[in-house]
C-alpha cells in the first residue's frame, strides 16, 4: 500500500472516531501535505526570488577538488572536463607535497591539484567522468557547495555550464 494511502486511513480513522467534519479531514491533509512538499515549496519559493530580484542562491555552483599525479594529466583532464562543458573554469595549481595513507603505509608524493568550478548539478556527471579517466586506483574527487561569492562570476559559471 501507498504510504500517502496509508496516511488517509490513519488521518480517516482519527477522524472517525473523535466525530469531526469532513472539512478538518481536509484541514489536517493539507497541513501534512504542506509540511512533507516544504523543502520542494521553499526551492522552488527561492528560485522565484532569485529570479526577480537577482539573487544568488547559496549551494546551486560547487568547486571539486582533484589531485594528479603531474602536471601533463592535470592538464589533459581540465581539457577535457572543459571540451565535455562540465566545468566553467579549471585552475590547475602547481605542484603541492601531500602525504597519504595508502595499503596501511605512509605516502609521500608531489602532485597536482585541480579547482574546478561548475553547477552542483554537474558534480555527479563530473566525478563519474573523472573516475573514469583518471590513472590513480582511487582519485581524490571532492566537492563544496559555493555559499556566495561575486554575483558576475556565479552567472557567467551558469552562462558556460550548460543545464542537464
Amino acid at each position: 500500500m501507498l504510504k500517502i494511502d496509508w496516511l488517509i486511513q490513519r488521518f480517516q480513522a482519527l477522524l472517525g472516531a473523535s466525530n469531526s467534519r469532513p472539512g478538518c479531514f481536509t484541514l489536517l491533509l493539507a497541513m501534512t501535505l504542506s509540511l512533507l512538499m516544504y523543502p520542494v515549496l521553499r526551492m522552488m519559493g527561492l528560485q522565484l526570488h532569485s529570479a526577480l530580484t537577482g539573487s544568488y542562491i547559496s549551494g546551486t555552483h560547487s568547486v571539486a577538488f582533484v589531485n594528479c599525479p603531474n602536471e601533463q594529466t592535470a592538464r589533459d583532464i581540465a581539457r577535457a572536463i572543459m571540451d565535455r562543458k562540465l566545468a566553467a573554469c579549471v585552475n590547475i595549481l602547481p605542484k603541492t607535497s601531500t602525504m597519504y595513507i595508502w595499503k596501511g603505509e605512509i605516502e609521500e608524493a608531489t602532485e597536482v591539484l585541480l579547482l574546478v568550478k561548475t553547477r552542483t548539478s554537474k558534480i555527479r556527471e563530473l566525478s563519474d567522468y573523472i573516475r573514469s579517466m583518471h590513472p590513480f586506483e582511487v582519485p581524490e574527487f571532492i566537492s563544496l557547495p559555493i555559499d556566495q561569492g561575486n554575483p558576475a562570476y556565479l552567472k557567467w559559471i551558469e552562462e558556460s555550464v550548460p543545464y542537464d
